[in-house]
């Protein structure tokens, strides 16, 4: 059979290692509780690591293990290229890095979002990653502006009513 139809494993990962997880190509701009809550996950896989590998004679704790180490390299990576920013060094006023902008929509629905980095976005709970389409069409607005929210279903004005930076 010819080797091209043969099946190699790629780098180290026959030595059961994965390989590292993708790293954005954006700075990591971070809030200070975005750096708290990494160094805590990262502090909660070493422990989990840690607690697995003292079972190093089980088979089956090799794959979650492997997925353990990799995980602690992503977020080490992460947390040595993480620029923080301070909320209290933004412009007052001004939508920027680490704002939370209350806005209305055409219809007068009211929402609020805070701008935070790529590792501390959750959408579901308003928290959107400062490289969103939302979070570019917020970008340097102040009370009163209309900014257009482009999107694949269609485009919505937000007029904004609000901008703060909350502490921490």
């Amino acid at each position: 059979m010819s080797r091209a139809f043969v099946k190699e494993p790629d780098g180290d990962e026959s030595a059961g290692e994965l390989r590292d997880l993708p790293l954005s190509p954006h700075p990591n701009y971070v809030t200070p509780a975005g750096l708290t809550k990494l160094a805590a996950r990262l502090a909660g896989t070493e422990a989990e690591r840690n607690a697995l590998a003292a079972k190093s004679g089980d088979l089956a704790a090799q794959p979650v293990l492997a997925r353990l180490v990799r995980e602690i390299r992503y977020l080490e990576a992460r947390i040595a290229s993480a620029i923080l920013v301070d909320p209290a060094g933004q412009p007052a006023g001004r939508v920027a890095f680490g704002a939370a902008v209350r806005v209305a929509d055409e219809e007068d629905r009211r929402c609020e979002f805070q701008i935070v980095g790529e590792d501390e976005a959750e959408p579901e709970r308003g928290r959107v990653s400062w490289v969103s389409p939302l979070a570019r069409a917020l970008q340097d607005a102040e009370v009163g502006d209309i900014v257009t929210w482009r999107r694949p279903s269609g485009d919505v004005d937000l007029e904004i009513l609000e901008v703060r930076y909350p502490e921490g």
